[in-house]
């Protein structure tokens, strides 16, 4: 019996050895707070009835969308290790797991397997776009809360149509990045996807609704700074514009099937001087269309930003431009303050405050509505008299989150 007990022991010891070289880790984010949202109602006569004037909410996922994950390196030896992520989001508030309201654990929010060594990391699956990344890191408010600058960066609001912004996209299914090796601190990462919004069955051809990004990044103590090249070929599905139509005279969703590429140009950088770290950043994007169906649409988005620790605090400002073609709606501004107490390097307590302006723009996006996405609707709008949902919106948010 004793040699039974240590031979199973020194069994035991070996299975541990064996799975010693992988390392699986669990993390996520918890966030919940007060969210209040309200509106200039100066446009009331063109807005969709029953349209809220202001909303008073708890929310989850205002700073960080709720989420919880697993991921992990397995060392194969030779300096080559497995790595792996799977990400699902979590509806704190109600009774959902968030994220597109998704009732089936299909890992929503990121997914992806590869391999990194000398030779740098290259992965598969679902997957944030370099665009997204670097824009998020770059704005003090990190792509959250009602103050990021994505309110007025989204100007092109073709997202409610397509579930994804055509020109700030966020992540791609289907997708494939190589993220070469640190070389005096810059790094270069390239992406490609086949599958820009979810529908790959809708199209034959390989060349159409695709993704290629590449991104140069250089970040060496004080300094970051990058420069990003976007590009998407949604595909035309083989349909034709209707005679003598142009982009101006149709709703936003009729045009999606007639864009021929989508571009964008994104440059920015920041500098840390420890009493306060400084953000620049720029974003071009030009959505052309097939056979003429219409005028180009343009937009430029602008941002500088600043987060200045003091003690426990971290004081986040931000200011947005985003100037457009008139086929988009003229321009947009936003000016976001907030303020994180860190209670904890895992949890803080933060508070943000959000105002734009639209006035006489024709707008769309924005952060003052009440509605549960945070964007106001233009269902009835036409790229030539959108809906304008408000001249002034302003938003307001405290809470806690939570890493772990």
């Amino acid at each position: 019996m004793q040699k039974k007990l240590i031979a199973l022991a020194v069994a035991g010891l070996a299975s541990t050895a064996a799975f010693a070289q992988t390392n699986v880790q669990i993390y996520g984010s918890l966030d919940f707070g007060y969210s209040y949202r309200f509106d200039d109602r100066t446009l009331d006569a063109r807005l969709p009835a029953g349209t809220a004037k202001s909303s008073s909410r708890f929310d989850g996922g205002q700073s960080a969308g709720n989420r919880i994950g697993f991921k992990g390196t397995e060392d194969l030896g030779n300096g080559l290790k497995a790595v792996f992520l799977v990400e699902q989001g979590l509806g704190l508030d109600q009774n959902s797991q968030g994220q597109y309201e998704n009732n089936s654990i299909n890992f929503t929010r990121q997914a992806y397997v590869g391999l990194t060594g000398n030779f740098g990391t290259a992965i598969g699956g679902r997957l944030y776009t370099p665009h997204y990344t670097f824009t998020a890191a770059m704005d003090p408010f990190a792509g959250g809360t009602v103050g990021q600058a994505r309110n007025v960066f989204g100007g092109l609001e073709l997202q409610q149509y397509t579930g994804q912004s055509l020109t700030d996209p966020v992540r791609v299914d289907n997708a494939i990045a190589y993220v070469s090796p640190s070389f005096g601190g810059f790094t270069v990462t390239g992406a490609f996807s086949n599958n820009a919004f979810a529908n790959d069955s809708q199209n034959n051809s390989a060349r159409n609704n695709t993704v290629y990004a590449v991104l140069g990044q250089y970040n060496n103590g004080p300094i970051a700074a990058g420069l990003g090249y976007h590009y998407v070929a949604p595909g035309s599905y083989n349909n034709a514009p209707a005679t003598g139509a142009t982009v101006q005279q149709n709703t936003l969703a009729a045009i999606i099937p007639f864009t021929k590429d989508v571009q964008n140009i994104v440059l920015g950088g920041s500098y840390d001087f420890k009493v306060v770290k400084v953000s620049l950043l720029g974003d071009w994007n030009k959505i052309s269309f097939e056979n003429n169906f219409g005028t180009n649409l343009r937009v430029s988005n602008y941002m500088i930003g600043a987060t200045a620790p003091i003690g426990k605090f971290d004081i986040l400002g931000s200011y947005t431009y985003s100037d457009g073609n008139a086929q988009i709606g003229g321009d947009a501004q936003q000016l976001a303050l907030g303020m994180k107490y860190n209670l904890s390097k895992r949890t803080n307590v933060y508070s943000v405050y959000s105002w734009i302006d639209n006035t006489g723009s024709d707008r769309i996006a924005a952060t003052g509505d009440a509605g549960n996405s945070g964007y106001a609707s233009a269902a009835a709008g036409t790229l030539a008299a959108p809906v304008s949902p408000v001249a002034w919106q302003q938003g307001f948010q405290i809470g806690v989150r939570h890493q772990f």
